[in-house]
């Protein structure tokens, strides 16, 4: 089935970001993806984001929907024909929207799980809990928007930052239903936006059942780095062909 570019904008997009030890990273990649390292660190986090609009690229805005959605990401690297090439990661998607859940895997790229979202936005201020509807997953985050990039180990500035996440507009997830016609590709998109402004924040509190699984990250592996926040970014969402894990390489003509 043919995909469709996706056009929307970004209400508000809150990026917090973990500094994870890169072993315990590399562990939770499929090959032949690898953690992109940041002063040492690999770089995850979870991503918070609101959409407005949300529609196939053809059609006018006014027809749009909204969502609030969530996606556990890494940052990650591999060698593709040309050199090394970058993106993130998505080992899961959730969203409190009907649509977004069964569209995923199937007109768009990644499928999404089913969740109950919290949502306090001030301004300055912004208070963002969701529960997955399978009981699997709790995220809670409290953040205030400072001046400045401080306190963080994994970027000296903003403008490191910015960069680094700029760089990782390519999403890599595990297909719907993968099969044996899937079982060697990753679901890939990109994310294409002319303006890519990033506001600083400190996270006074955070918890994710994710991360904070003993399990998968032992003490001490993973850690709340620093918060960045975006909003009222026009945005589209462009499939690509499936990456492929047996050629080590990645397709970037848009599906469809």
């Amino acid at each position: 089935m043919l995909q469709p570019t996706m056009a929307s904008t970004v209400e508000r997009r809150l990026l917090v970001n973990y500094r994870v030890d890169p072993d315990i990273a590399a562990r939770l990649l499929p090959a032949p993806l690898r953690p992109k390292l940041s002063h040492g660190q690999a770089v995850a986090g979870i991503c918070l984001i609101r959409l407005g609009s949300v529609r196939p690229s053809w059609a006018p805005w006014r027809f749009g929907a909204r969502s609030e959605n969530a996606a556990h990401r890494f940052a990650v690297e591999w060698d593709g024909p040309t050199g090394v090439e970058t993106g993130v990661y998505i080992p899961r998607r959730d969203t409190d929207s009907r649509l977004n859940a069964w569209a995923g895997g199937r007109l768009f790229p990644g499928p999404h799980g089913r969740a109950d979202f919290r949502t306090r936005d001030t301004g300055d201020t912004l208070s963002l809990s969701f529960t997955t509807r399978d009981h699997a997953l709790r995220v809670s985050v409290t953040a205030t928007t400072t001046p400045e990039l401080t306190g963080s180990r994994l970027f000296d500035d903003l403008a490191e930052a910015a960069a680094f996440f700029r760089a990782g507009s390519c999403g890599l997830s595990e297909p719907t239903r993968p099969g044996p016609r899937r079982a060697d590709h990753l679901d890939a998109v990109t994310l294409r936006t002319d303006t890519w402004d990033m506001t600083p924040c400190q996270v006074t509190a955070a918890e994710s059942s994710y991360f904070d699984d003993p399990a998968q990250f032992p003490p001490g592996s993973a850690a709340v780095d620093c918060a960045l926040l975006m909003r009222d970014l026009p945005a589209h969402w462009e499939p690509q062909a499936p990456f492929s894990t047996a050629t080590r390489a990645i397709d970037r003509s848009p599906v469809g």
